[in-house]
């Protein structure tokens, strides 16, 4: 998809995506600290990249979230955005649901990769999953054949349940015939096999995500809005992968707000444009109105003013403060940072948007210091690239 991108955009969103990572790493030291005169006291005019320390959160609100990660590391949000951009890798810049679902399980569910926090819609759509397994496998189980014994039931169900999880649609039947002959020859016993893994296929809904309106929803959005830049399925496909992960239509509904601001920003347009646009998905436009209607950058009064918790309702019109009145990508993750509460949530919309229009160095692009503290930088830029050229 990214393919179609003009030339000339293509180094503007490279900067953009890398944005995301660097503004989250940069803000995880004091992530979910909501006393901003704290956060200034630890790390004064230049708060970001500090290492996560439980003894910041002694003074004032807080919660430390991040024991066991160092300077450089990425939140949850992070983790989540890679699986993203993983299986649109996997798809050539596509977005496929399904394999988006089974990343998404395999990494953060049991035994998965991912150790650290887990967000509320992370866990209970990670809950969700086996429900709807355990239900897909209730309704299959119910159209087989009633020849079989209750025991070769049960087993088929082994059988085929690793397949169903990984493969889908015509993938599943040689798999699981040639899986299901290892202990039964009978064709009829295979066949019954094949037909429920089949059946469990079709059964497993897309929208699997919580009932929730968190910041999640928004913050894995920069490589799809990457993938799917100037396409005028971009919303269609915004909401298909936000409901993954949160199916709750005012978080749909932000989540759009940001994916045409992102998208008006990859192509070139100019931020006041780009904020204007994004206002006509927004579910509270007052809200981002009076935002960018102050009249000079303020991270702390905006969290005064509209919240600094991961809701996106509160966070949307930092956000939009943010972005309408700072001068750099610099400028407006110190801002975020200082503002306090979830700075790294935010920091998924600000840190691509600075960067879409800043670019990398000078005075006010992505500093260069700052790309080179992410934890395993090289790889998560070989991969910008390649999703870009996908």
């Amino acid at each position: 998809m990214a393919s179609n991108l003009p030339h000339e955009r293509k180094a503007a969103i490279t900067a953009a995506l890398a944005g995301g990572w660097v503004a989250d790493a940069a803000s995880l030291g004091v992530h979910w600290l909501y006393n901003s005169d704290r956060i200034a006291e630890v790390g004064g005019q230049t708060p970001e990249f500090l290492p996560p320390r439980a003894d910041y959160y002694t003074k004032g609100f807080g919660y430390f979230a991040h024991e066991g990660k160092a300077v450089g590391d990425v939140s949850h949000y992070g983790a989540a955005t890679r699986v993203l951009t993983d299986s649109l890798l996997a798809n050539k810049g596509i977005l496929d649901v399904r394999d988006y679902q089974r990343r998404f399980r395999a990494f953060f569910g049991p035994g998965g990769q991912w150790r650290g926090f887990i967000d509320n819609p992370t866990r209970i759509t990670l809950e969700n999953f086996n429900t709807i397994e355990r239900e897909a496998v209730e309704q299959a189980q119910s159209a087989m054949p009633a020849r079989l014994t209750e025991k070769q039931k049960r087993v088929l169900v082994q059988k085929v349940m690793p397949y169903t999880r990984r493969l889908s649609g015509d993938q599943l039947a040689q798999p699981v015939r040639d899986a299901i002959s290892l202990t039964y020859q009978q064709k009829e016993v295979q066949e019954a096999g094949v037909y429920l893994a089949e059946t469990i296929d079709r059964h497993l809904v897309l929208e699997s995500g919580a009932d929730d309106m968190q910041l999640p929803a928004v913050s894995k959005l920069p490589p799809l809005i990457a993938s799917y830049c100037g396409n005028q399925n971009l919303l269609e496909v915004t909401e298909a992968a936000v409901r993954v992960t949160n199916n709750k239509d005012d978080a749909v509904a932000w989540a759009k707000c940001a994916a045409l601001l992102l998208d008006r920003l990859f192509r070139g347009e100019r931020l006041s444009e780009a904020l204007e646009a994004a206002i006509t998905e927004a579910p509270d436009r007052k809200s981002l109105e009076h935002a960018r209607a102050d009249s000079e950058l303020d991270g702390v009064g905006a969290g005064d003013t509209f919240g600094r918790t991961c809701y996106l309702h509160e966070a949307m019109p930092v956000i939009f403060h943010i972005l309408s009145h700072a001068r750099g990508y610099q400028e407006a993750v110190r801002a975020n940072i200082h503002c306090g509460g979830d700075s790294c949530g935010r920091a998924w919309i600000i840190g691509p948007a600075m960067a879409a229009i800043h670019g990398v160095g000078g005075e006010s692009g992505i500093p260069l210091s700052w790309l080179a503290q992410v934890t395993d930088a090289a790889t998560i830029y070989r991969d910008i690239e390649s999703l870009l050229s996908a």
